[in-house]
Protein backbone atom coordinates (compact mmCIF):
# COMPACT_ATOMS: atom_id res chain seq x y z
CA UNK A 1 0.00 0.00 0.00
CA UNK A 2 2.49 2.46 0.68
CA UNK A 3 5.13 1.66 -2.03
CA UNK A 4 2.13 2.24 -4.28
CA UNK A 5 1.53 5.86 -2.67
CA UNK A 6 5.29 6.12 -3.61
CA UNK A 7 4.48 4.95 -6.83
CA UNK A 8 1.68 7.37 -7.59
CA UNK A 9 4.00 10.25 -6.01
CA UNK A 10 7.10 9.79 -8.03
CA UNK A 11 4.35 9.92 -11.17
CA UNK A 12 3.35 13.17 -10.25
CA UNK A 13 6.49 14.24 -9.50
CA UNK A 14 7.76 13.39 -12.51
CA UNK A 15 5.62 13.82 -15.09
CA UNK A 16 6.92 15.66 -18.29
CA UNK A 17 4.18 18.07 -19.66
CA UNK A 18 4.46 20.29 -22.69
CA UNK A 19 2.62 21.87 -25.89
CA UNK A 20 3.60 20.68 -28.89
CA UNK A 21 2.03 20.74 -32.23
CA UNK A 22 -0.72 18.19 -31.80
CA UNK A 23 -2.02 19.20 -28.65
CA UNK A 24 -0.59 18.68 -25.01
CA UNK A 25 1.71 16.27 -24.72
CA UNK A 26 2.26 14.49 -20.94
CA UNK A 27 5.07 11.93 -20.47
CA UNK A 28 4.15 10.27 -17.53
CA UNK A 29 6.39 7.56 -15.66
CA UNK A 30 5.25 4.19 -15.56
CA UNK A 31 5.22 2.96 -11.37
CA UNK A 32 6.00 -0.81 -12.43
CA UNK A 33 9.09 -0.10 -15.05
CA UNK A 34 11.93 1.84 -13.55
CA UNK A 35 12.86 3.65 -17.59
CA UNK A 36 9.44 3.05 -18.68
CA UNK A 37 6.98 5.93 -19.92
CA UNK A 38 3.62 6.67 -21.41
CA UNK A 39 2.83 9.61 -23.94
CA UNK A 40 -0.77 11.28 -24.23
CA UNK A 41 -1.47 13.86 -26.29
CA UNK A 42 -4.76 15.56 -25.21
CA UNK A 43 -5.31 12.95 -22.61
CA UNK A 44 -5.58 10.32 -25.15
CA UNK A 45 -3.04 7.04 -24.83
CA UNK A 46 -0.26 7.33 -27.89
CA UNK A 47 2.53 5.52 -26.91
CA UNK A 48 4.73 3.18 -24.36
CA UNK A 49 8.23 2.97 -24.48
CA UNK A 50 10.33 1.08 -21.67
CA UNK A 51 13.76 2.29 -21.88
CA UNK A 52 15.67 -0.81 -20.42
CA UNK A 53 13.61 -3.16 -22.59
CA UNK A 54 12.35 -1.77 -25.91
CA UNK A 55 11.24 -4.99 -27.07
CA UNK A 56 8.43 -4.87 -24.39
CA UNK A 57 5.15 -3.12 -26.01
CA UNK A 58 2.58 -2.69 -23.42
CA UNK A 59 -0.68 -1.61 -25.58
CA UNK A 60 -2.40 -4.38 -27.39
CA UNK A 61 -2.63 -2.82 -30.62
CA UNK A 62 1.37 -2.63 -30.72
CA UNK A 63 1.56 -5.85 -29.94
CA UNK A 64 -0.15 -7.10 -32.36
CA UNK A 65 1.96 -5.26 -34.80
CA UNK A 66 4.98 -6.63 -33.22
CA UNK A 67 3.68 -9.94 -34.58
CA UNK A 68 3.45 -8.65 -37.59
CA UNK A 69 7.02 -7.06 -37.50
CA UNK A 70 8.34 -10.29 -36.08
CA UNK A 71 6.89 -12.19 -39.20
CA UNK A 72 7.48 -9.77 -42.06
CA UNK A 73 11.22 -11.38 -42.26
CA UNK A 74 13.07 -14.30 -40.93
CA UNK A 75 13.96 -14.34 -37.06
CA UNK A 76 16.52 -11.15 -36.31
CA UNK A 77 17.18 -10.39 -40.00
CA UNK A 78 17.61 -6.87 -40.45
CA UNK A 79 15.14 -4.58 -42.89
CA UNK A 80 14.36 -1.68 -44.16
CA UNK A 81 11.43 -0.11 -42.68
CA UNK A 82 9.29 2.89 -42.88
CA UNK A 83 6.84 3.79 -40.23
CA UNK A 84 4.68 6.52 -41.05
CA UNK A 85 3.68 8.47 -37.69
CA UNK A 86 6.37 8.13 -34.87
CA UNK A 87 4.52 8.98 -31.67
CA UNK A 88 7.29 7.94 -28.98
CA UNK A 89 9.29 5.83 -31.71
CA UNK A 90 7.68 2.51 -29.86
CA UNK A 91 8.00 0.38 -32.81
CA UNK A 92 10.76 1.99 -34.68
CA UNK A 93 12.36 1.23 -31.09
CA UNK A 94 11.19 -2.83 -31.22
CA UNK A 95 12.28 -2.76 -34.87
CA UNK A 96 16.19 -2.44 -33.98
CA UNK A 97 16.01 -4.56 -30.79
CA UNK A 98 14.40 -7.45 -32.11
CA UNK A 99 16.00 -6.63 -35.36
CA UNK A 100 19.60 -5.06 -35.10
CA UNK A 101 21.32 -3.48 -37.82
CA UNK A 102 17.68 -2.63 -39.54
CA UNK A 103 17.43 0.64 -41.12
CA UNK A 104 14.06 2.73 -40.49
CA UNK A 105 12.97 5.51 -41.91
CA UNK A 106 10.15 7.79 -38.89
CA UNK A 107 7.84 9.93 -40.26
CA UNK A 108 6.30 12.16 -37.75
CA UNK A 109 4.78 15.74 -38.67
CA UNK A 110 5.08 16.89 -35.16
CA UNK A 111 8.48 18.56 -35.01
CA UNK A 112 7.95 19.79 -31.61
CA UNK A 113 6.94 16.22 -30.46
CA UNK A 114 9.94 14.12 -32.09
CA UNK A 115 12.18 17.15 -30.01
CA UNK A 116 10.23 16.28 -26.81
CA UNK A 117 10.64 12.69 -27.28
CA UNK A 118 14.43 12.48 -28.34
CA UNK A 119 15.47 14.90 -25.50
CA UNK A 120 13.07 12.42 -22.98
CA UNK A 121 13.38 8.92 -24.36
CA UNK A 122 16.73 9.28 -26.22
CA UNK A 123 16.99 6.67 -29.01
CA UNK A 124 20.16 4.28 -28.46
CA UNK A 125 22.60 6.12 -30.39
CA UNK A 126 23.73 2.39 -32.24
CA UNK A 127 19.77 2.21 -33.87
CA UNK A 128 19.94 3.35 -37.57
CA UNK A 129 16.45 5.38 -37.08
CA UNK A 130 16.12 8.51 -39.28
CA UNK A 131 13.62 10.41 -38.20
CA UNK A 132 11.90 13.09 -41.07
CA UNK A 133 9.43 15.82 -39.49
CA UNK A 134 6.88 15.60 -42.10
CA UNK A 135 3.57 15.33 -43.43
CA UNK A 136 3.38 11.33 -43.32
CA UNK A 137 2.00 10.88 -47.33
CA UNK A 138 4.81 13.58 -48.51
CA UNK A 139 7.45 11.94 -46.26
CA UNK A 140 6.42 8.34 -48.03
CA UNK A 141 6.86 10.07 -51.59
CA UNK A 142 10.14 10.79 -50.67
CA UNK A 143 10.93 6.69 -50.59
CA UNK A 144 13.01 5.52 -53.12
CA UNK A 145 10.66 2.35 -55.09
CA UNK A 146 10.86 -0.66 -53.52
CA UNK A 147 12.98 0.79 -50.73
CA UNK A 148 10.68 -0.96 -47.77
CA UNK A 149 10.43 -4.91 -46.40
CA UNK A 150 8.04 -3.18 -43.90
CA UNK A 151 6.13 -0.29 -43.77
CA UNK A 152 4.04 0.69 -40.86
CA UNK A 153 1.36 2.99 -40.97
CA UNK A 154 0.20 4.65 -37.23
CA UNK A 155 -0.86 8.10 -38.19
CA UNK A 156 -3.64 10.23 -35.80
CA UNK A 157 -4.26 13.63 -35.44
CA UNK A 158 -6.63 14.57 -33.14
CA UNK A 159 -7.41 10.82 -32.32
CA UNK A 160 -8.45 10.69 -35.97
CA UNK A 161 -6.39 9.36 -39.31
CA UNK A 162 -6.36 11.91 -41.57
CA UNK A 163 -8.28 11.35 -44.52
CA UNK A 164 -5.26 11.18 -47.39
CA UNK A 165 -4.05 8.73 -45.95
CA UNK A 166 -7.34 6.29 -46.13
CA UNK A 167 -7.39 5.97 -50.12
CA UNK A 168 -6.23 3.99 -52.85
CA UNK A 169 -3.97 6.48 -53.93
CA UNK A 170 -1.97 6.67 -50.72
CA UNK A 171 -1.60 2.82 -51.20
CA UNK A 172 -0.20 3.45 -54.40
CA UNK A 173 2.30 5.28 -52.87
CA UNK A 174 2.61 2.75 -50.37
CA UNK A 175 3.08 -0.34 -53.04
CA UNK A 176 5.41 1.83 -54.44
CA UNK A 177 7.79 2.20 -51.86
CA UNK A 178 7.55 -1.85 -50.94
CA UNK A 179 9.72 -4.19 -52.36
CA UNK A 180 7.75 -7.38 -54.17
CA UNK A 181 6.99 -9.20 -51.11
CA UNK A 182 6.95 -6.63 -48.63
CA UNK A 183 4.13 -6.29 -45.90
CA UNK A 184 2.10 -3.22 -45.06
CA UNK A 185 0.27 -2.85 -41.87
CA UNK A 186 -1.47 0.33 -40.58
CA UNK A 187 -3.30 1.27 -37.27
CA UNK A 188 -7.13 1.59 -37.77
CA UNK A 189 -9.87 2.84 -35.51
CA UNK A 190 -13.42 2.67 -35.67
CA UNK A 191 -16.90 1.84 -33.54
CA UNK A 192 -20.01 0.74 -34.59
CA UNK A 193 -21.53 0.80 -37.16
CA UNK A 194 -17.99 0.16 -38.63
CA UNK A 195 -18.31 1.99 -41.57
CA UNK A 196 -14.65 3.55 -41.82
CA UNK A 197 -13.05 -0.10 -41.20
CA UNK A 198 -15.12 -2.22 -43.57
CA UNK A 199 -14.23 0.68 -46.34
CA UNK A 200 -10.79 0.72 -45.43
CA UNK A 201 -10.77 -3.05 -46.03
CA UNK A 202 -12.60 -2.39 -49.44
CA UNK A 203 -9.44 -0.22 -50.00
CA UNK A 204 -6.52 -2.71 -49.35
CA UNK A 205 -8.35 -5.21 -51.24
CA UNK A 206 -8.21 -3.05 -54.14
CA UNK A 207 -4.51 -3.02 -54.20
CA UNK A 208 -3.35 -6.06 -52.20
CA UNK A 209 -4.03 -9.53 -53.08
CA UNK A 210 -2.92 -11.20 -49.43
CA UNK A 211 -5.01 -9.39 -46.84
CA UNK A 212 -6.25 -9.60 -43.09
CA UNK A 213 -6.97 -8.21 -39.99
CA UNK A 214 -6.44 -8.69 -36.25
CA UNK A 215 -8.83 -7.48 -34.06
CA UNK A 216 -10.94 -7.79 -30.60
CA UNK A 217 -13.71 -9.58 -31.70
CA UNK A 218 -15.91 -6.93 -29.55
CA UNK A 219 -14.49 -4.93 -31.87
CA UNK A 220 -15.28 -6.96 -35.47
CA UNK A 221 -19.22 -7.57 -33.95
CA UNK A 222 -19.32 -3.62 -33.61
CA UNK A 223 -20.11 -3.75 -30.08
CA UNK A 224 -17.28 -1.05 -29.30
CA UNK A 225 -14.59 1.38 -30.34
CA UNK A 226 -11.29 -0.26 -30.40
CA UNK A 227 -7.95 -0.66 -32.72
CA UNK A 228 -7.89 -3.09 -35.60
CA UNK A 229 -4.61 -4.26 -37.54
CA UNK A 230 -4.77 -4.46 -41.06
CA UNK A 231 -1.99 -6.89 -42.85
CA UNK A 232 -1.02 -6.47 -46.44
CA UNK A 233 0.81 -8.03 -49.08
CA UNK A 234 1.45 -8.84 -52.53
CA UNK A 235 2.64 -12.66 -51.09
CA UNK A 236 1.08 -14.67 -49.07
CA UNK A 237 0.67 -13.85 -45.37
CA UNK A 238 1.96 -15.48 -42.54
CA UNK A 239 -2.05 -16.34 -41.70
CA UNK A 240 -1.27 -19.49 -38.96
CA UNK A 241 1.27 -18.12 -36.74
CA UNK A 242 -0.63 -14.59 -36.79
CA UNK A 243 -3.39 -16.25 -35.86
CA UNK A 244 -1.58 -17.89 -33.31
CA UNK A 245 -0.08 -14.78 -31.79
CA UNK A 246 -2.97 -12.96 -31.92
CA UNK A 247 -5.08 -15.47 -29.85
CA UNK A 248 -1.93 -16.14 -27.31
CA UNK A 249 -1.73 -12.52 -26.55
CA UNK A 250 -2.74 -11.44 -22.54
CA UNK A 251 -5.73 -9.70 -24.94
CA UNK A 252 -6.76 -12.19 -27.28
CA UNK A 253 -7.58 -10.79 -30.34
CA UNK A 254 -9.12 -13.09 -33.88
CA UNK A 255 -7.72 -12.96 -37.41
CA UNK A 256 -9.86 -12.61 -40.17
CA UNK A 257 -8.93 -12.88 -44.22
CA UNK A 258 -10.07 -14.65 -47.24
CA UNK A 259 -13.80 -14.52 -47.98
CA UNK A 260 -15.22 -14.09 -44.63
CA UNK A 261 -13.11 -10.92 -44.88
CA UNK A 262 -14.66 -9.94 -47.77
CA UNK A 263 -17.91 -10.49 -46.33
CA UNK A 264 -16.87 -8.44 -43.62
CA UNK A 265 -16.72 -5.46 -46.34
CA UNK A 266 -20.44 -5.58 -46.96
CA UNK A 267 -19.78 -4.36 -50.64
CA UNK A 268 -18.22 -0.94 -49.32
CA UNK A 269 -16.40 0.26 -52.38
CA UNK A 270 -12.92 1.82 -52.01
CA UNK A 271 -11.95 4.98 -50.74
CA UNK A 272 -10.35 7.41 -53.16
CA UNK A 273 -8.92 10.47 -52.74
CA UNK A 274 -12.21 12.63 -53.79
CA UNK A 275 -14.01 10.51 -51.83
CA UNK A 276 -12.15 10.04 -48.32
CA UNK A 277 -12.74 11.30 -44.59
CA UNK A 278 -11.05 10.88 -41.83
CA UNK A 279 -11.79 8.04 -39.42
CA UNK A 280 -14.25 8.48 -36.88
CA UNK A 281 -13.48 9.93 -33.79
CA UNK A 282 -13.31 7.35 -30.72
CA UNK A 283 -16.27 8.23 -27.87
CA UNK A 284 -15.15 10.17 -25.02
CA UNK A 285 -15.48 6.87 -22.85
CA UNK A 286 -12.81 5.58 -24.53
CA UNK A 287 -10.09 7.43 -22.90
CA UNK A 288 -11.73 6.79 -19.37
Amino acid sequence: MGRSRDNRRRAAAEAVVEAVEGGLAELIPDPDRARAWSLLIDGAPQSHVDLDDPAHLSFEYQRRIGHVIDLAAPPGKPVQAVHLGGGALTLARYTAATRPRSTQQVVERDAALVQLVRRELPLDPGARIRVRSADAREGLAKVPDGWADLLVADVFSGARTPAHLTSTEFLDEVRRALRPGGVYTANLADGPPLAHLRAQIATAAARFAGLALIADPAVLRGKRFGNAILVASDSPLPLAELTRRAASDPHPARLEHGAKLMDFTGGAAPVTDTSAVASPAPPPSVFR
